[in-house]
């Protein structure tokens, strides 16, 4: 496969209500072909759409939280209105008026059905649309344009059940087409040449059609359910939520075996401390003998179980006993 990319240039500024289709048909030095693939950056759409305001960011960044995933000083990390984890909720400054603030559509893939539609219709081809916009990544550097769009693409190719060149069955391979895409359009596109469209050419034909065009097939399925995120808080930002006693939205919901792997967290001294679960949501910490060693220890164990029943979703209840039958 050999892949053919280029950008639309002299758009000029988009504005409030602008026709995007008839801007990018207006500019194209040649015409569309069925299979062809039209990557619009989101910025573009959010200004034709009016999705800006000169309200203060941190305001429209707050607006736009649906939840906080980790924070660092005045960086936020956040799940936004669009399912999307984003620095800021992808509330952007950048190459729009001073002063204003653009944030992003909140159903993606709707705007991107709707730009394929009308596409399709006044240029007469089959072809797919990608809305892009730039995020960056939990464990590398830099930031890389991803796929928050789509319509008329074959998003995701499945490779499970397939075998590589070694006959090594292949069971959890899933390249994401529609972000590989993203990223190659924004490497000819750049950031300040005032190109909002990407024209990509030489897809497999078969990944480009409106079969890819139903709602269940745009860019939101490549976005985790909440209970298949392994990363749903930061670090620090997830022992803040188990050690504190205020629910977390979007906390992961208790696994069959949670309970077993709080206690094995806990690790008592058995020798001193015995833990027995009553039943699905208490567990009993009796100190075998009055001694200092074995109140510390019973105290130890009540905070892990605590923490680690915060961390996999138990409501716990941790009742502590001593010798003497003092409980708490």
């Amino acid at each position: 496969m050999s892949l053919t990319l280029w950008p639309v240039t002299g758009v000029g500024e988009v504005r409030k209500g602008a026709d995007l289709v008839s801007l990018l048909l207006g500019r194209l030095d040649e015409p569309l072909r069925d299979g062809d693939v039209v990557v619009v950056t989101s910025k573009v759409v959010s200004k034709a759409l009016g999705l800006s305001t000169t309200a203060d960011r941190d305001a429209v960044v707050d607006a736009e939280t649906v939840r906080v995933v980790a924070r660092r000083g005045p960086t936020r990390i956040v799940r936004n209105r669009a399912g999307l984890t984003m620095a800021a909720a992808g509330v952007d400054a950048s190459n729009t008026a001073p002063g204003t603030a653009l944030w992003l559509p909140h159903d993606p893939d709707a705007v991107a059905r709707d730009l394929w539609k009308q596409l399709r219709r006044r240029a007469g081809v089959e072809v797919a649309v990608v809305l892009s916009d730039t995020a960056g990544r939990a464990w590398r550097r830099g930031q890389t344009d991803i796929a928050i769009g789509s319509a008329g693409l074959k998003v995701v190719n499945s490779l499970s059940g397939t075998q590589d060149t070694f006959g090594n069955p292949l069971h959890v391979t899933e390249p994401a087409v529609a972000d590989e895409i993203a990223g190659a359009a924004e490497l000819v596109a750049g950031k300040t040449s005032q190109a909002p469209f990407v024209v990509v050419r030489g897809l497999p034909r078969h990944w480009v059609g409106d079969h890819w065009a139903h709602p269940h097939s745009g860019a939101a399925t490549l976005l985790r359910r909440e209970d298949e995120d392994l990363f749903g808080l930061g670090a620090r930002d997830a022992v803040e939520v188990a050690l504190s006693a205020a629910e977390a939205v979007g906390f992961p919901a208790a696994e069959p075996d949670a309970i077993d792997r709080v206690l094995a967290l806990a690790a008592p001294a058995e020798s001193l401390v015995e833990v027995t679960a009553t039943d699905a949501t208490t567990v009993v910490v009796a100190v075998k003998d009055d001694s200092t060693d074995a109140l510390v220890e019973a105290g130890r164990v009540c905070e892990r179980l605590r923490v680690a029943a915060r961390a996999h979703g138990v409501a716990l209840t941790v009742d502590v006993r001593t010798s003497r039958g003092d409980g708490r």
